[in-house]
């Protein structure tokens, strides 16, 4: 069975910073993928730059082969030190999780990381290294469909100390909301956002430290499969459209003559649903064996605008957007909520229609925002495949 590794992270700066302290990166190797948080020593230029290092440095090692010996002594020996506190280092905390579902894990001076497994909160067991004076956890696990693990900065520990909380919100509650937001979450960033947002609450919109938290999960790969625009040789149009009903997943056609492409070569009707109409999106369309039919190039961009609104407001959950029922929303929420990997087939015929007289000639405007829209589901973390016919 394919499984898909859901990375979803945000973060808040400490109160009139304009620099984040805490640093993430993730990073696609070969057989494995690396996550790593860092948090830089203090706040600040000087926080943002050491933990940039730490995990550019960590992620780019690992990514080679090197140990975890070998990415302490590099980062020991390239940290600048604080003249003040006369210390060199970030905290990290790393997970290498390989194609086989083995995970390898190491901390150092962050917060414990939480772990669910089988739908509870499990301890982690490891074992404790010494390396240049530092003490290092080191563990590894089997991570399984289902499996979550959140790393978090200790701003998130912290969030609400000598204010709405006295002693800050601490490990043992952060486990219980992540626990509940379990449950009523599928998809990664969901979480990581749910959880800063409580944190942001709690420090009364004036955090007390860098705050950052990464969610981790496995979860079964859900596909989707996007057909927009006629191929530029119309003969190819029933080997697309058998291409389409063959992939995995839901099934989404946007634009007037795909759609007609779609029914003709499976001998339905397409309807038009008055009742989605709105003031800015054309109304959707209805094909028998077609999970959603909409409006092309306006539809698309509207779509585009929304998963950017979405993904930019990171301390806000607020899905005002997510209740209407037109098509640039029903195509956004299913590539947010329920999309792991999207395959794309669009066609190379140009409609004059959308042609924009400041572009090239070969350019579209429905290619450009087909690029756009790629851009930004792999930034988020889906897997796209696109299929130019």
């Amino acid at each position: 069975m394919e499984y898909f590794i859901d990375v979803g992270y945000d973060s808040i700066n400490k109160y009139s910073e304009e620099l984040c302290g805490d640093k993430v990166e993730v990073v696609q190797g070969k057989d494995s993928t690396i996550v790593v948080l860092a948090d830089g020593l203090g706040s600040g230029v000087k926080a943002n730059i050491l933990s940039t290092l730490t995990a550019s440095i960590a992620c780019t090692m690992l990514k080679k082969g090197e140990n975890i010996f070998e990415v302490v002594d590099t980062l020991s020996h390239t940290l600048p030190r604080c003249e003040i506190r006369q210390l060199a280092y970030s905290t990290f905390s790393i997970l290498q999780i390989f194609q086989n579902g083995e995970a390898y894990i190491v901390e150092f001076d962050n917060p414990p990381l939480f772990y669910i497994h089988e739908g509870q909160i499990k301890e982690i067991q490891g074992n404790s290294i010494f390396i240049y004076d530092k003490k290092i956890k080191e563990s590894r696990i089997h991570l399984e469909e289902g499996d979550m693990i959140t790393i978090v900065s200790d701003g998130v520990i912290h969030a609400g100390i000598g204010g709405v909380l006295n002693l800050g919100w601490q490990w043992e509650q952060v486990s219980e909301f992540l626990l509940k937001v379990y449950y009523e979450e599928k998809k990664a960033k969901n979480i990581s956002k749910r959880l800063i947002e409580t944190c942001q609450n709690l420090y009364l919109n004036k955090p007390g430290d860098d705050t950052t938290a990464v969610t981790i999960k496995i979860r079964k790969a859900e596909w989707v499969s996007l057909f927009s625009g006629p191929p530029e040789d119309p003969t190819m149009d029933r080997n697309i459209v058998m291409n389409l009903m063959k992939a995995p997943g839901k099934k989404i056609v946007c634009g007037g003559t795909a759609g007609n492409i779609v029914a003709r070569e499976l001998g339905e009707e397409l309807c038009i649903d008055l009742d989605s109409i709105t003031p800015n999106i054309p109304p959707m369309g209805k094909i028998k064996g077609i999970d959603l039919v909409t409006e092309g190039v306006l539809t698309l961009c509207k779509t585009v605008e929304i998963i950017e609104d979405y993904f930019k407001n990171e301390n806000s959950l607020k899905r005002c957007s997510f209740n209407k029922k037109d098509g640039a929303v029903c195509i956004a929420r299913t590539l947010i909520e329920e999309c792991t990997h999207l395959q794309i087939f669009t066609g190379n015929a140009i409609n004059p229609a959308h042609q924009n007289p400041e572009f090239p000639s070969q350019l579209s405007i429905k290619r450009k925002v087909i690029q756009q829209l790629v851009k930004l589901l792999k930034k988020i973390g889906i897997k796209v495949i696109i299929n130019y016919v």
